[in-house]
């Protein structure tokens, strides 16, 4: 009778420490104390429950092995300069290919020697016409590959989490694709513009020798190209023509940080950014060097301002203005501290899922839930009585728990989540249906009650093991390849499985026992 005391106690402890954990995640919260229910882990409702935004989005692999090898033959460029070895033109050709321009063979055997030693990156060169031509490797392009979808990731994930979304899924697909799910979202539009914009920040100078309205006519000079800027006038929006000149003085890798702060005399919000230590020495020599010019600020092929140099600027701060809104500098600052895309992204497939709809769900799922439910308890009372209703018993058990245990993990709960809680429903009775048929099948043999039951559990133990363990199997299938409203339904089940092992072979047995030992009874409800 000992045995049974200590496991009634688990029993109501464990009960208790679930009610404690899942009540904060209830409506009834807010009648909570406040201490117990702001300090609880909450079980987070997923996209199809609360609303929200769903993108896929598509990385452009090749932009970013394209870019890399423009800045490699920038870096090569400035090799045969500092070694002083003549040469016509460097310049990229295609996505993965560098073409330098040579004198003679001495030279060509030179520049031949600089990139095998230098850039272990590349192929061995080739040959023709007074060109060197130098291939990345492949595995080298399949690193580049790689890589740029996984940085994409990370700087997307440090965007969003700056932005502040809740729990937000933000995860890859397959080669190229990344899936990004933000529940509770409320300015889809705002949050697409902060995902997908690229980000890449170069400080470039003005050519002040020509005038942009003329160059868009004529074209531009060499060495430098026609860019716009979006400067606002009230309601109005105007394209404004600079030219602009290609060389990139400085680009965004040197910041540091950036911040929101308020002009004090017109009180329009600009974005601060401070440089590190390099890029510090970088732009005081930049200003020092360009008195009286004007440095473009670029943004993503866009002109955000072109202030004149009046002095040169020390300590590695500088303003980005343009006639921002407060939301708009807010959000081109957090881009520029999570860094720029390796490549540009694109959305693929834009969900939005409305709050209603959400809201929708969950009486839909909670109904279909509670239905499914009573029908199955009322059934196990009809068919096997008393007994009937000791395994429902340990069924609500096995809910209460499954739901503490899911606020603990502050698990995410989705539709196809609550459809796990279901399936749960039914596995618990299952299991309960293969108990109390062998004890059925012990009574018809002659068995005593107790006897029944011990015999009942004992047989009935490796087929119920035995069926949840290829069912957990499957679950943590799901859940290492599934993703969003699929590892939910993983999560809710493999938990529930685990739980029902405990209700089913401890909650009910329990209670067998009480009835077997305290009141000794001569025959079973069953």
């Amino acid at each position: 009778m000992r045995s049974v005391f200590w496991r009634v106690v688990m029993l109501a402890a464990f009960t208790a420490v679930a009610l404690v954990l899942f009540l904060p995640s209830t409506p009834i919260s807010r009648n909570l104390p406040s201490f117990w229910a702001d300090n609880i882990p909450k079980i987070v409702l997923g996209l199809d429950l609360q609303g929200g935004m769903h993108l896929v989005l598509q990385v452009d692999r090749d932009k970013a092995v394209e870019t890399h090898t423009q800045r490699l033959v920038d870096s090569v460029e400035d090799d045969l300069r500092k070694k002083s070895i003549p040469y016509g033109f460097a310049s990229r050709q295609g996505i993965s290919e560098i073409v330098i321009s040579y004198p003679d063979e001495k030279t060509a055997g030179q520049i031949r020697q600089l990139l095998t030693d230098e850039y272990n990156m590349f192929g061995d060169p080739t040959e023709a016409e007074g060109k060197l031509t130098a291939t990345l490797i492949e595995d080298e392009v399949k690193r580049l590959r790689s890589w740029s979808v996984s940085q994409a990731l990370e700087t997307i994930r440090n965007r969003i989490d700056k932005f502040g979304v809740a729990e937000p899924v933000i995860q890859r697909q397959g080669e190229d694709q990344l899936v990004i799910q933000l529940p509770g979202l409320k300015d889809p539009d705002r949050a697409i513009q902060l995902i997908g914009k690229t980000a890449v920040l170069e400080f470039r100078l003005v050519d002040e020798s020509m005038d942009p309205t003329v160059a868009l006519r004529t074209g531009a000079p060499p060495g430098s190209e026609v860019l716009f800027s979006q400067e606002k006038t009230g309601e109005t929006v105007k394209k404004v023509a600079y030219l602009i000149k290609k060389d990139i003085l400085l680009t965004g890798d040197s910041l540091s940080d950036a911040r929101v702060a308020f002009d004090s005399q017109y009180n329009e919000p600009y974005v601060s950014i401070n440089f590190d230590s390099a890029g510090a020495r970088i732009f005081e020599r930049i200003t020092t060097q360009n008195v009286g010019k004007r440095l473009a600020i670029v943004l993503d092929g866009n002109v955000h301002s072109a202030p004149q140099i009046r002095e040169a600027i020390t300590g590695g701060k500088a303003q980005i203005t343009g006639s921002f809104t407060y939301e708009e500098s807010t959000d081109l600052a957090i881009i520029l501290r999570a860094g720029a895309l390796p490549a540009p992204v694109e959305i693929i497939q834009n969900v939005t899922v409305g709050p209603t709809l959400g809201t929708d769900s969950i009486r839909a799922g909670v109904r279909a839930a509670l239905f499914g439910a009573a029908l199955v308890l009322l059934f196990m009372i009809f068919y096997y009585r008393l007994s009937g209703a000791i395994a429902d018993f340990a069924v609500l058990l096995n809910i209460v728990m499954l739901l503490g245990a899911m606020a603990w993990l502050s698990s995410t709960l989705t539709l196809p989540g609550i459809a796990g809680i279901i399936l749960t429903v039914g596995m618990g009775v299952d299991s309960n249906v293969l108990i109390f048929e062998r004890i059925k099948e012990e009574l018809k043999s002659g068995r005593t009650p107790r006897s029944a039951i011990n015999a009942g559990y004992d047989h009935a133990w490796w087929t119920i093991v035995d069926s949840h363990v290829t069912t957990l199997i499957t679950a943590a299938v799901l859940f290492q390849f599934g993703s969003g409203p699929i590892k939910g339904f993983a999560v809710t089940l493999s938990l529930g499985i685990l739980i029902n092992l405990f209700t089913s072979l401890v909650g009910t047995k329990v209670a067998f026992d009480i009835q077997s030992e305290r009141f000794r009874i001569k025959s079973l409800s069953i």
